[in-house]
C-alpha cells in the first residue's frame, strides 16, 4: 500500500477514534488502538503521530492536548472536540442556494479552484437540495475567469498554492518585464492575487529583502522548494493582503510621489465612483470639476491613464510629472508627422520566443478553456465521500456510481480506490466506519456502522475548500440575478470563524465599483423588465439615454457588461456597467426573444479585448514596450531595433485614437494615413491645453 494511502487511513482512523471515544486518551492508547500505529516502535510512533497532528492542524483540525502537572509527555492526553471537526449548520435561503448553483455552473471547468469548490458546496449545502444537481442557467456569462491558463501555469499555481499553505520557501526563474531579463528568484510566498485575468504571487523576495509581486505567467520552468524542511518561514503578523488587491496600475512598486489630476465635470462622477479608492477627490475651481490626488509609483502608467481620458483630464502637479506628460504628447505629435520612420524587419528568432513570457489563456484569445489547476487534498475528498456514503446507507439508498463520479469530478478508478480506503478506516478494536461495495450494475451498496457519526455530518471546510468558495463568490460579486452572494459570504465566514482571503487568495475585480448599478441591472434581468439608463459613450465623449431588454451579465478584460436587445437599434448591444451614470428598472415587462443569445460572444471580445471591427490599423510599438506587446498582442513584424508591429482592429476612429494615446508615445499608427492624422491632431490639442495650463 502506498505511503500516502497509509497516512490517509491512519489520519482518518485517528479522527474516528477520538470522536468515538469522546474522552481524552493517552498516546499509548492511540498507538495501541488506531489503525497504522500499532506496528511502529516508540520512536517511529512519536515521529508519525507528531507529523499527523501537524498536518491535521494545517487542515484546521485541531486536537486538544492536556498536559499533566508534572509535565511528563507520556501522560499527555488528546481529544477532538466535535466543533473542531464538524461544520456548523448554515441556514441558506433558496435564493442563496440558487446563487451558489449559478456560481458553480459558471466556474466549473473555468476556475482553477473548481474541484475544491464542488466539495465545499457539497459540505455547506448539507441537508438541502445540492447546488451540484440544479439546472443550468443563462443569465450570467464569464469572459474572464479564475482559470490558470494552460498546463504549465496550472502546475506552477498548484505548487505555489501548496507552498503558501505549508509555509515553504520557493525558487524559480522569472522574466522581469521592465528589464527584459531572466533571473532566479527565492521567495517566501504569502498570498495569491487574481487580477485582470492573471494570477500573481505576493511574497518576500530574498534578493530584494522586501515584498514583491510576481505574475505567474512570467515564471519560467518549474517552481521548486528551497529546502527539505517541513516549514521555512512564518508570514509577518502585520501583512495585509488587501493592500495588494486595492492598487491601480500606476501604484505598483514603491511610491515616488503624489499626483494632482484635474478631472472635468463631464466624467467627475465616473472617476470618483470607480477610481476614488486609489486617492482622494477634492473640489475644483469650476462648476463640477474635481481634483484627483493619488500616490503613484509609475509615472508612465499614470500618464497613460490620464491621456486615455482625453480632454476631460490633465495633470497639474507635480511639475516634473506634468512636464513628462507634455514631452510624451510632443513625441506623439512628432511620430505622427510625415511618413513613419521605422527600422527594417527581421525574422523572429527561437531565442526571442524562448525568452518571451508565457501567455495565459485570457491573453491568448483562442477560446481555450483550461481544466482546473488545483486539485483538493485527497483527505477532503475522502471526508466528503464518507459523509455521502453514510447518509445513503442510513437511508437505505443505493448510489449510482456514475452520478457520484460526476458530482465529485473523479474517475471510476479513483472512486473505487477511495471506497477501498474508507473501508479500512476504523475506530479500533475491529470497528469500521462503513463498508461499501460497488456492484457490477454500477450501484454502490453501503453498510454504515452505528459509530459512524464522525462522518455522518459535514466536516469543516479545509483551507483550500474555504478559499475556493470565498474566491468564487468574490470573483462573481453582485452580478447574479438569481440572488446576492453577499449574504452567503457573510454566513460562510461566520461558520468558518475567519475570512479565507487572509490566508491565500485575493480576488481583485476589474472595472471599478459597479455594485449598485449591478444590483439594479440584475433585478431587471430577473424580473424581465425593461432597463432604462443614462450611458456615457466614452469614445464619443457624450451621454445617451437608453431603454433596453436586459438578458445577461457578462464579464470581460475591462469589467462587467450587460448584454441587451436594444429595440431602437433592432439588435443585440453590450453596455459596460462602469459607464452607467444612473439606471432604473421600469414597469414595462418583456418576453425573451428566442433568437437572442446574449452570451454568444463570450469567447470573443470579452477574452481578447478586441471588439469586432470593420477597419484594421498597423501600429508600431517601441522597443521599451515591445515585451508587453508580445505578451498581449499578435505580432506581425519584429524590427531590428527591438520594436514590433501589431495589427489593431477598430470600429471607430475615436476608439483607435484613444487606444494609441493610452500608450503615451510608445505606439505609433503606421497606416491608415487618416488614423495617423487623427492621432496627431488629438495629441496636439492635448499638448496645447497642457502647455497653456503650465504657462499660467
Amino acid at each position: 500500500m502506498a505511503k500516502d494511502t497509509e497516512k490517509l487511513i491512519r489520519q482518518l482512523s485517528l479522527i474516528s477514534y477520538l470522536m468515538a471515544e469522546r474522552r481524552p486518551v493517552t498516546a499509548q492508547e492511540i498507538r495501541r488502538d488506531v489503525e497504522g500505529y500499532s506496528a511502529m516502535n516508540e520512536d517511529a510512533f512519536a515521529r508519525r503521530f507528531y507529523a499527523d497532528r501537524s498536518e491535521l492542524e494545517a487542515l484546521r483540525i485541531f486536537l486538544s492536548v492536556e498536559k499533566p502537572v508534572d509535565g511528563l509527555v507520556e501522560q499527555e492526553t488528546y481529544s477532538l472536540a466535535p466543533e473542531n471537526f464538524h461544520l456548523p449548520a448554515i441556514e441558506f435561503t433558496d435564493r442563496e442556494l440558487a446563487g451558489l448553483n449559478t456560481a458553480l455552473h459558471l466556474l466549473d471547468g473555468e476556475f482553477a479552484y473548481a474541484e475544491p469548490l464542488r466539495l465545499a458546496l457539497q459540505q455547506i449545502s448539507w441537508g438541502r437540495p445540492s447546488p451540484l444537481s440544479s439546472p443550468e442557467q443563462h443569465t450570467v456569462a464569464l469572459g474572464i475567469t479564475g482559470s490558470a491558463g494552460g498546463h504549465e501555469l496550472s502546475q506552477r499555481l498548484a505548487k505555489v498554492e501548496t507552498a503558501i499553505f505549508r509555509r515553504k520557501t520557493i525558487v524559480f526563474d522569472y522574466y522581469t518585464m521592465e528589464r527584459g531579463e531572466l533571473g532566479t528568484r527565492k521567495v517566501d510566498p504569502y498570498q495569491l492575487l487574481f487580477q485582470g485575468g492573471q494570477f500573481y504571487l505576493v511574497g518576500h523576495a530574498h534578493e530584494r529583502g522586501s515584498i514583491r509581486v510576481f505574475r505567474l505567467s512570467r515564471i519560467r520552468g518549474k517552481v521548486g522548494y528551497a529546502t527539505k524542511a517541513e516549514h521555512d518561514f512564518q508570514r509577518p503578523a502585520g501583512f495585509d493582503p488587501r493592500v495588494y488587491a486595492n492598487r491601480i496600475d500606476w501604484q505598483f512598486g514603491d511610491p515616488v510621489g503624489t499626483a494632482e489630476v484635474w478631472i472635468g465635470p463631464r466624467i467627475a462622477w465616473q472617476i470618483e465612483r470607480h477610481f476614488g479608492r486609489y486617492g482622494e477627490m477634492h473640489p475644483g475651481d469650476g462648476d463640477g470639476d474635481r481634483i484627483f490626488v493619488t500616490p503613484y509609483a509609475n509615472a508612465r502608467q499614470l500618464i497613460a491613464w490620464v491621456l486615455g481620458l482625453g480632454e476631460n483630464a490633465r495633470i497639474i502637479g507635480p511639475p516634473e510629472l506634468a512636464g513628462e506628460l507634455r514631452d510624451r504628447l510632443e513625441l506623439l505629435v512628432e511620430r505622427h508627422t510625415g511618413e513613419p520612420q521605422i527600422a527594417p524587419e527581421v525574422d523572429a528568432t527561437p531565442a526571442a520566443a524562448a525568452n518571451a513570457p508565457d501567455r495565459g489563456a485570457p491573453d491568448a484569445g483562442n477560446g481555450h478553456h483550461p481544466d482546473g489547476a488545483i486539485r483538493p487534498e485527497r483527505f477532503a475528498r475522502l471526508v466528503t465521500l464518507a459523509s455521502i456514503l453514510i447518509d445513503a446507507g442510513r437511508a437505505g439508498r443505493r448510489i449510482d456510481a456514475r452520478e457520484l463520479c460526476t458530482t465529485l469530478k473523479i474517475s471510476e478508478q479513483e472512486l473505487r480506490e477511495d471506497i477501498s480506503v474508507l473501508n479500512l478506516v476504523n475506530f479500533g478494536a475491529g470497528t469500521y466506519v462503513l463498508y461499501a461495495e460497488l456492484g457490477v450494475d454500477g450501484m454502490i451498496e453501503v453498510d454504515p456502522e452505528p459509530y459512524g457519526d464522525s462522518f455522518a455530518r459535514p466536516a469543516r471546510l479545509l483551507p483550500v475548500e474555504a478559499k475556493a468558495l470565498v474566491a468564487a463568490i468574490d470573483l462573481i460579486g453582485e452580478h447574479i440575478p438569481e440572488g446576492s452572494l453577499t449574504s452567503v459570504r457573510e454566513k460562510v465566514v461566520a461558520a468558518l470563524g475567519e475570512d479565507p482571503v487572509h490566508e491565500g487568495l485575493q480576488i481583485a475585480t476589474p472595472g471599478g465599483d459597479d455594485t449598485e448599478i449591478a444590483a439594479v441591472v440584475s433585478r431587471a434581468i430577473a424580473e424581465r423588465r425593461l432597463l432604462s439608463f443614462e450611458y456615457y459613450k466614452e469614445n464619443e465623449d457624450e451621454f445617451s439615454a437608453r431603454k433596453v431588454e436586459p438578458y445577461a451579465l457578462i464579464n470581460g478584460r475591462e469589467g462587467w457588461y450587460v448584454a441587451t436587445f436594444d429595440p431602437s437599434r433592432d439588435d443585440v448591444r453590450h453596455f459596460r456597467l462602469d459607464r452607467f451614470k444612473s439606471a432604473t428598472v421600469t414597469d414595462e415587462s418583456f418576453e425573451p426573444r428566442p433568437d437572442v443569445d446574449p452570451a454568444a460572444d463570450v469567447d470573443g471580445w470579452p477574452r481578447t479585448g478586441e471588439v469586432p471591427a470593420s477597419h484594421r490599423a498597423r501600429v508600431w510599438i517601441s522597443s521599451t514596450r515591445a515585451r508587453w506587446a508580445r505578451e498581449e498582442r499578435r505580432i506581425t513584424a519584429e524590427l531590428e531595433d527591438g520594436a514590433v508591429v501589431v495589427e489593431r482592429g477598430f470600429a471607430s476612429m475615436r476608439y483607435l485614437v484613444r487606444d494609441v494615446l493610452k500608450e503615451a508615445g510608445d505606439a505609433v499608427v503606421l497606416e491608415p494615413a487618416d488614423a495617423r492624422d487623427a492621432v496627431r491632431e488629438a495629441a496636439g490639442a492635448l499638448r496645447d491645453a497642457a502647455t497653456a495650463v503650465a504657462a499660467r
